[in-house]
C-alpha cells in the first residue's frame, strides 16, 4: 500500500469519526448534566432524518437542504423539553424511587413508542434524501457531496456547540449544574428550567446529526439504532460525562474502522469498534478521560 492510499484511508476513518462525534456528544451531554442515559436518542434521531427527509422532498427541494437542521434542532429541542418537564422530571423531585431504573424504563418505552408510531405513520419503508452536492475531494480522498456536507455541518454544529457551553451565561449555568446541583441552586439558579434545557439541547444535537446523515444513510423507523450502537461504544470508550473524550474517541473509533476494514476485512467493520472497547474496559475501566466519581 502507498502513501496515497493510506492517507485516504485514513482520511476516510477521520470524517466518518467526526460525523460519529456529533451523536456521541448529544448522548454524554445529556448524561453529564442530568445523570441520566438516554436509550431513546436513537429515536431522536430518527425524528430529524424524517423531518429533513419530508423538508427536501416535499416542501423546500434540495436546495434549501440546510433549513433541514435548524428546523430539526429547534422541533425536537421544545419537543425534548416537554419530555423532560413531564415525563423526567419526577426523578429529581422526590416523586421517583429508584431514579435509574425509573429513567431507564421512561427513555426505553419513548424508543419503542417512537419508533412504532415511525412504522405507523410511514410505514416499514426506506427512504432516500436526493443528493446535494455532486462528488468532491478532500486532499486525496475522493468524498461524495452528501458526506462531505455532513462533514463540514457536524464541525460547524460542535463549534457553535463549544461556544455556548464556554463563552454564554447559559453554557456556564450548565456546566455549573452538571457539577454541583446544589451549589448552583443556592445560587438562585433555577435547575428545573436548566435540566429542561439541556435534555432539550442533547435530543436536538441527535436530531440535527439526524438531518445532516439523512441523504447518507437511508430513512427509516429503525435508521437510529446503528448511531446509537456507535454513539454508546464512543462514550464509553473516551468517558461517561467527558464531551473531549467522546470527540477523541469517535475519531479513534473511525480510524480502527477504517484501517481495520482495509488490513483486516470489511466483513467485521462493526466486530473492531467492540474489539477496541474491551480493551479500553479491560486496561481503563473509567474511559480514557472518564474519572471515579467521589463518594465523600
Amino acid at each position: 500500500m502507498d502513501l496515497t492510499s493510506f492517507t485516504q484511508y485514513v482520511l476516510s476513518g477521520l470524517v466518518i469519526g467526526v460525523i460519529y462525534a456529533l451523536m456521541a456528544v448529544s448522548i454524554t451531554f445529556v448524561h453529564g448534566m442530568m445523570k441520566i442515559v438516554n436509550w431513546s436518542m436513537g429515536e431522536f434521531y430518527m425524528i430529524g432524518c424524517f423531518v429533513q427527509y419530508l423538508l427536501v422532498t416535499r416542501f423546500v427541494g434540495p436546495d434549501l437542504w440546510v433549513l433541514g437542521i435548524p428546523v430539526a434542532f429547534c422541533l425536537v429541542f421544545l419537543f425534548g423539553m416537554g419530555i423532560q418537564r413531564y415525563l423526567l422530571r419526577p426523578m429529581f423531585m422526590g416523586e421517583a424511587e429508584r431514579l435509574d431504573e425509573y429513567a431507564t424504563i421512561i427513555t426505553i418505552t419513548l424508543m419503542v413508542l417512537f419508533r412504532n408510531l415511525a412504522i405507523i405513520i410511514g410505514g416499514p419503508y426506506q427512504y432516500s434524501v436526493p443528493d446535494y452536492f455532486p462528488p468532491t475531494d478532500l486532499g486525496p480522498l475522493p468524498i461524495s457531496g452528501n458526506r462531505f456536507m455532513a462533514l463540514v455541518g457536524t464541525v460547524l454544529i460542535l463549534g457553535v456547540f463549544y461556544f455556548v457551553m464556554k463563552k454564554t451565561w447559559a453554557g456556564r449555568a450548565l456546566q455549573g449544574m452538571s457539577q454541583n446541583r446544589i451549589g448552583i441552586q443556592t445560587a438562585g439558579i433555577n435547575v428545573r428550567r436548566l435540566d429542561e434545557i439541556a435534555f432539550g439541547i442533547g435530543v436536538g444535537l441527535a436530531a440535527a446529526a439526524g438531518a445532516l446523515l439523512a441523504p447518507v444513510f437511508l430513512v427509516w423507523a429503525e435508521s437510529g439504532s446503528v448511531p446509537t450502537m456507535k454513539g454508546f461504544e464512543i462514550i464509553v470508550i473516551g468517558g461517561l460525562g467527558s464531551i473531549p473524550g467522546s470527540i477523541i474517541a469517535a475519531l479513534l473509533l473511525g480510524l480502527i474502522e477504517s484501517l481495520g476494514s482495509v488490513y483486516i476485512s470489511s466483513v467485521y467493520r462493526d466486530l473492531f469498534g467492540f474489539v477496541f472497547l474491551i480493551l479500553i474496559l479491560v486496561f481503563r475501566p473509567n474511559g480514557l478521560f472518564g474519572e471515579r466519581e467521589r463518594l465523600a
